[in-house]
């Protein structure tokens, strides 16, 4: 009898277990391992300005969500990260819903070596680029590096 139940035991395992090992982790898990969690800026010592950077904070948050907020010093908003996943080159792959544009975007992120972070792509739903391969769309110029703030700057 006890070995009906040693097989019984292990049939049910496998059936509860995740499909082809897929990670039952949360958005903010992956996130956070990822190391995206935190403040970022252009200049973590000057507070958030249009001109001269948003300080852009991605949160956890209790449910396994993320939230990013950008604060622009005269306004912040709070933006739902839909969805994220990591490429096998490392590039963090999110789909964020922007409420103030009324739209979702996808953004790609890499990691530098140095431990800043750089946009490499942002697009619409549509693909159209305001970021395409780390340039801006609009003048070619390469997008900056982001420093981890050790607290959200102002």
């Amino acid at each position: 009898m006890n070995l009906h139940f040693a097989r019984l035991a292990l049939i049910t395992l496998a059936l509860t277990a995740p499909a082809n090992g897929a990670s039952t982790k949360t958005i903010a898990g992956i996130a956070t391992e990822w190391g995206l969690i935190g403040a970022w800026s252009l200049d973590c010592k000057l507070p958030p300005d249009h001109e001269r950077g948003v300080v852009l904070a991605y949160q956890a948050t209790p449910d396994g969500g993320v939230i990013l907020t950008r604060d622009f010093g005269n306004a912040t908003e709070e933006n739902q990260v839909l969805s994220v996943r990591v490429s096998p080159d490392r590039m963090m792959n999110l789909r964020v819903f922007f409420p103030s544009l009324k739209q979702t975007r996808e953004l790609g992120l890499i990691m530098e070596p140095d431990g800043t972070l750089r946009a490499i792509y942002n697009r619409d739903r549509k693909k159209n680029y305001s970021i395409e391969d780390g340039k801006f769309s609009s003048s070619g110029m390469p997008t900056p590096a982001q420093h981890r703030c050790e607290k959200p700057a102002g």
